[in-house]
């Protein structure tokens, strides 16, 4: 079964590729390996919620939030090579907005692990860090980036971003 079949059986699609909020990309391909920036929890252009993990987010709403980085992460990887193109999630990098004395960061970024297991099956298990920090840009609660393999090397470099070669239409 294809990444996308698996997103549709469950029940999942693909939002736009979030704009860049400062001088970045969203992807790049470099070899085999993509390397997506940190996604935050958009949905429909608007974080869900802000705020402190442990203080006005609880766990589980982060756990959701990394769920959503993560999909979001998938759709800058299908926007570069498509999201079928992958072979395996290599490593996953999250950072979660921290209240004092939160020691929950592995729970909350388990919300990602988890999506890209469904996904990718035994491809989507990872190499991880999940890292309590002060803050996160916007007030987000967290924030998570991706790298993933793919099966056929593309171009050496391969930039993804709106206006930039190699953004799939």
């Amino acid at each position: 079964m294809t990444a996308t079949q698996r997103l549709a059986e469950l029940g999942l699609t693909l939002p736009a590729v979030a704009a860049p909020v400062a001088a970045y990309v969203p992807a790049v391909q470099t070899g085999p390996l993509l390397f997506v920036s940190g996604q935050l929890p958009w949905v429909d252009g608007a974080l869900p919620r802000t705020g402190k993990v442990g203080a006005e987010v609880s766990p589980k709403d982060a756990a959701k939030d990394a769920r959503q980085c993560a999909l979001n992460a998938l759709a800058a990887i299908d926007a570069l090579v498509g999201i079928d193109a992958v072979t395996r999630i290599v490593k996953v990098v999250g950072f979660v907005a921290s209240a004092t004395g939160f020691t929950g960061q592995p729970g909350v970024i388990n919300g990602a692990s988890e999506l890209f297991g469904e996904v990718f099956g035994e491809a989507g298990v990872h190499a991880r860090s999940a890292v309590g920090v002060a803050e996160l840009p916007l007030g987000t609660p967290v924030e998570v980036e991706v790298i993933a393999e793919i099966g056929a090397a593309g171009p050496t470099i391969r930039l993804a971003g709106p206006g930039r070669p190699g953004l799939r239409t």
